[in-house]
């Protein structure tokens, strides 16, 4: 979630739980006049359609009476998926020996492309084992990672 303004993230937050959901994560592109806010939620037996049409209405409502965007933007809310963004440290915490594939924001060591077993985290670190070693990333330097599908 990060990159999305405090006051933005706080409000779709809040409105998802309101709804029984809980908020996986909110990403929000700006490109120009038309941005994007994506939110992933979840429930315990998992994420209907009509779930996600429910908390897309409450939250444009929410959204056009607060306006923390300017300008035009796009909606869009789903479940997260198979291959399931992770964003704080709670998240790498529960997905503790799942694999995963990682994306630095700069090069560490001469790779972006992080894929490997999630170990879990250490004083702010993200630790997998990839290819028999154990890397350590900062969390702030990781730009996207997502679960991969078990098969």
């Amino acid at each position: 979630m990060r990159g999305v303004p405090e006051k933005l993230r706080e409000l779709v937050e809040s409105t998802v739980e309101a709804m029984a959901c809980e908020p996986v994560g909110v990403e929000y592109h700006t490109a120009g006049r038309h941005s994007l806010l994506r939110v992933y939620i979840d429930k315990p037996d998992g994420v209907t359609i009509d779930d996600c049409a429910d908390v897309s209405r409450q939250l444009s409502a929410v959204l056009d009476v607060e306006d923390p965007i300017s300008g035009q933007y796009t909606l869009e809310v789903s479940s997260p998926g198979l291959d399931r963004p992770l964003y704080r440290e709670a998240d790498f915490e529960r997905f503790t020996g799942r694999d995963v594939k990682i994306r630095t924001m700069a090069p560490i060591e001469g790779r972006k492309r992080f894929n490997g077993r999630l170990l879990g985290i250490e004083d702010g670190r993200v630790v997998i084992e990839m290819e028999g070693e154990r890397v350590s990333l900062e969390l702030d330097s990781i730009h996207d990672a997502r679960l991969v599908p078990d098969v």
